[in-house]
Formats: structure tokens, C-alpha cells, sequence
């Protein structure tokens, strides 16, 4: 299996059973995204530590196979870090997709390095990720039950 193969069959692994998909109630914090070109919609929810590590995090959407798979790869790569190790990774893989930056410390992200060549995809790659950086950035302030 050459890695194209093995990257095409994380993608599709995670689309088809994609991790920890559902909700957390309260006091996880969760953020949205949308994206209107599609009509991709995602939503991570985040429950944290008093430590600020990430204790649990899960997602729901209605949403591309690229924007499922690359949400639940999120999901399974922040779980159990900190907050400042996940907003790292999350800069680390848009500079990748967006920058040529190198693939070191991404893990099965690199799967979704085929996003490059179809610049139009990058918001179906990314969603997820700016959903969770909108839940991180309300944990500092009280859970937020509806927006």
C-alpha cells in the first residue's frame, strides 16, 4: 500500500466512523462553525481540567467527508493535552495545508495534505479546527449552553 492509499483509507475511516462524535453537556464549552460555500456545519465541544488539559472533546455535523474525517482526527490528537499544546497543533496543521510547512508532528493530519491541491477544500479541512479554537476560547468564561 503505497501512502496515498494508506491516507485515502484514514480519510475514509474516519468519515465512515468518525471518533468521538456527540455532545457534551455542561460545563463543556462548545464553539460552531459554517461554512456558507458548502453548508458544512460543525460544532466541537470541549470539557477541560481545572489544569486547562483537555478532559474530554467531541463534535457533531452535517458536513463533508473531509470536514468529518479531519474533525474526528482533531478529536483523537488533542484529547488529554493542554489547551496551549492543542492551539499549537491547530496552527502547526493550517501552516501544513496552507504554507508548505513541514509535516512533523501531525501524525495521521497528514492524511488531509491532498487538501492542497484543491484549494477550495482548505475551509472543509479547517472548519473543525476554528470550531475548536472558538470552544478554547470560551473556557476561560462560563459554559455556554446555546448560541
Amino acid at each position: 500500500m503505497d501512502f496515498d492509499e494508506l491516507y485515502q483509507a484514514i480519510i475514509l475511516d474516519h468519515c465512515k466512523r468518525p471518533r468521538n462524535r456527540g455532545t457534551l453537556p455542561p460545563p463543556a464549552t462548545h464553539g460552531s462553525g459554517f461554512n456558507p460555500a458548502c453548508g458544512d456545519e460543525v460544532t466541537v465541544f470541549v470539557r477541560q481540567t481545572p489544569e486547562g488539559d483537555i478532559e474530554e472533546v467531541s463534535f457533531e455535523s452535517q458536513a463533508c467527508a473531509i470536514c468529518t474525517a479531519s474533525t474526528s482526527l482533531m478529536t483523537t490528537q488533542i484529547k488529554g493535552k493542554s489547551r496551549e499544546h492543542a492551539l499549537a497543533l491547530q496552527r502547526r496543521f493550517i501552516d501544513f495545508l496552507t504554507k508548505d510547512s513541514p509535516e512533523e508532528g501531525l501524525g495521521n493530519l497528514q492524511a488531509l495534505g491532498g487538501v492542497k491541491k484543491f484549494p477550495q477544500r482548505l475551509k472543509c479541512a479547517t472548519l473543525g479546527w476554528h470550531a475548536l479554537e472558538s470552544a478554547l476560547s470560551r473556557s476561560d468564561r462560563e459554559p455556554v449552553t446555546s448560541e
